[in-house]
């Protein structure tokens, strides 16, 4: 069944994070590569995949073609480079990869942080009182899961300052050493654009801006914009917000410091197909969770023609 097409037309934007080799049961909502395979064959061979400044172009002259889809990625991680690539490539699938420029080639996020540190932890009882962040028993990997889903739900909306403080006492408390830099390198966003695909901004340090002052906002998007820029030796039109919920992550005044900046458009994770009438600074996006082709490919047909709840509460949330 085909989506309408010309100005009628909606839009599905993919996001994704990470592509691993094998699935990790600590990161149940990325993809492992077998996944993304089947996942990126099915947009070849069902739907008609566009670059996404492509697609921009189209949505705002209403030409778009039925059953429209983009690939994107958040963040920077060096699997998109080394397993990602060579499924987009053997599909003939386009796409655009949002980078934070500051953890180019070192370090990692710290969130990837706190799951490798509690990775690591060895004993099947575990308190984390003193730093505010319970108790927990690790009997099973599901035990596991939920503790590392619990701790980065308490540290995911403190500021920048507090977070970095938090998990460096987490690193203290646990006295582990954690070796981990899952990031891309600069010679591997090279190779991305040589390959035809696309680099959008996502920041310099991924913070959630609703959380740091405007003039810190304000440099955060124009750095991370620069940067990609002086690396690529291309203009970067496109922008996501990190973390993406409006209104929660980020709200109007950032909206109107992406547009300043000379972005042309910019991407949320507010839930839904884009339509033509959508705000083309905070467009929306969808995550491709499911893990059978059949849901995979309903999901997707159905996400054209539903799916506008998010729609309402951006509008609702960021004027």
């Amino acid at each position: 069944m085909a989506s309408s097409k010309g100005a009628s037309a909606r839009l599905l934007i993919l996001f994704y994070h990470r592509v691993h080799p094998v699935a990790d049961p600590l990161r149940p909502s990325d993809v492992d590569a077998e996944t993304f395979d089947w996942q990126m064959e099915t947009l070849a061979r069902y739907f008609t995949p566009l670059a996404l400044d492509q697609a921009m172009e189209l949505l705002r002259q209403g030409r778009l073609p039925a059953n429209a889809v983009c690939v994107t990625f958040d963040d920077g991680y060096a699997d998109n480079v080394e397993v990602a690539l060579p499924v987009l490539q053997r599909w003939a699938v386009p796409a655009t990869f949002f980078l934070t420029t500051g953890f180019f080639g070192h370090g990692c996020m710290w969130n990837d942080r706190v799951i490798e540190l509690l990775r690591n932890v060895k004993t099947q009882k575990l308190s984390l009182s003193n730093l505010g962040l319970g108790e927990y028993e690790i009997t099973s990997m599901d035990a596991r899961l939920h503790m590392v889903n619990s701790v980065l739900r308490q540290l995911k909306h403190l500021s920048l300052e507090e977070r970095g403080q938090q998990v460096q006492r987490l690193e203290n408390e646990l006295n582990i050493d954690v070796s981990y830099s899952p990031m891309m390198r600069e010679e591997q966003v090279s190779v991305l654009t040589e390959s035809g695909m696309s680099v959008g901004a996502h920041t310099v340090n991924h913070p959630i801006l609703s959380k740091i002052s405007l003039d810190e906002a304000k440099q955060e998007i124009e750095s991370g914009k620069r940067q990609l820029e002086a690396l690529t030796k291309k203009e970067v039109t496109l922008f996501a917000y990190p973390n993406g919920v409006p209104g929660k992550d980020y709200e109007a005044g950032h909206v109107g410091l992406v547009k300043a900046a000379g972005f042309d458009a910019a991407f949320s994770t507010a839930w839904a197909a884009v339509q033509h009438t959508d705000d083309v600074m905070q467009l929306p996006r969808i995550a491709p969770w499911d893990n059978t082709r059949l849901r995979f490919y309903l999901r997707l047909l159905r996400s054209y023609r539903t799916g506008n709840a998010d729609r309402v509460a951006m509008k609702q949330a960021t004027g």
